[in-house]
């Protein structure tokens, strides 16, 4: 193998810019792991362990080793940002959405960093943009007649029925995202409220429960029973049954419910979100402040486009626009 750090660099394709790099003779293995440690929140480990095992994926057609680590740190600066730059094309050409691929970029920027501070990395990834997030552009969900008549479909004299109320009932009542819903215990549930590990963070926060979410959690832990490092929510059919409900069940169930309650609109808990917050701001007459506690954003400039949203501020613009000509 040349040692290509002390001659001028060849041309590289997609398949081969990782292969011929000479690399010191060290263990990263322990960087990795101690790099993935470093981000305390499990979802967020998974996350940057997805990315980076794609970027190599992507590039070499082989995962993410030790190997391919030590070569790509090794890397001196104008190829590294090369290499990126190739796979952030690549990540476009998929058609993955802006904030998937900032998401994957952000796991290799984090790890070049991270053993840079080490003294195991030669380059800087600063440079590297983000592509530009259009957020939430669609804040439409349903109204209250057709949630109500939602939970109304419900067969509450079972337990899967008890469970799935009590899944749509925190949906809305809290605004929960699925991913804050399913890693709950039945130990965070305690004293009328429900602690939570929510988006970006790593430590829990309780939200208060409004008296009908609580008894419909009473409702269902009462059939569910369980230890209390045990998960709330489970599957209880096949093969799963008694395992951890995950995020793509619980968009079955609400995708099912829905459909059976006549909701013509594909609804997703992501979809219910965006409701319980439209809502509320209009019932509120647009408390954006409360909004956000409700939501739990971390930026007010989020909730305005909820609020802007529903008082069609545009379409009212472009109205009077129109009648003048």
């Amino acid at each position: 193998m040349s040692n290509l750090t002390h001659q001028p660099a060849p041309a590289l394709t997609i398949g081969n810019e990782l292969s011929g790099i000479a690399s010191v003779a060290r263990d990263l293995d322990d960087v990795w792991g101690d790099f993935l440690k470093s981000h305390l929140s499990p979802r967020t480990q998974r996350t940057y362990a997805t990315g980076i095992n794609d970027f190599f994926l992507c590039l070499t057609g082989v995962g993410a080793n030790g190997q391919q680590i030590r070569d790509f740190l090794d890397l001196p600066q104008h190829q590294a940002i090369g290499v990126v730059l190739k796979y952030q094309t690549k990540l476009v050409e998929r058609g993955l959405a802006p904030s998937t691929i900032n998401t994957r970029l952000s796991a290799i920027k984090s790890l070049s960093c991270y053993a840079r501070k080490l003294g195991q990395c030669r380059f800087s990834l600063e440079d590297i943009t983000h592509v530009r997030v259009e957020k939430y552009r669609d804040t439409s969900g349903v109204g209250v007649e057709a949630y109500r008549d939602i939970l109304n479909e419900v067969d509450r004299s079972t337990a899967k029925g008890k469970r799935d109320y009590a899944i749509l009932r925190l949906l809305w009542d809290n605004a929960l995202r699925r991913g804050e819903l399913v890693a709950t215990n039945v130990g965070d549930f305690r004293e009328g409220k429900l602690w939570i590990i929510g988006k970006g963070k790593t430590q829990q926060q309780s939200i208060d429960l409004a008296p009908r979410t609580v008894a419909a959690l009473e409702e269902w832990l009462a059939v569910r029973a369980g230890a209390a490092t045990d998960p709330i929510f489970i599957a209880l059919d096949g093969r799963s049954r008694g395992k951890r409900l995950s995020g793509r069940s619980v968009a079955r169930v609400v995708d099912w419910v829905a459909t059976d309650a006549g909701v013509t609109k594909h609804l997703s808990p992501h979809r219910i979100r965006h409701s319980s917050i439209t809502t509320f701001l209009d019932a509120s007459g647009g408390d954006v402040r409360t909004a956000q506690r409700l939501s739990r954003h971390s930026r007010l400039d989020t909730l305005m486009i909820y609020d802007d949203n529903r008082k069609g501020l545009q379409a009212k613009a472009s109205g009077v626009l129109a009648d003048l000509v």
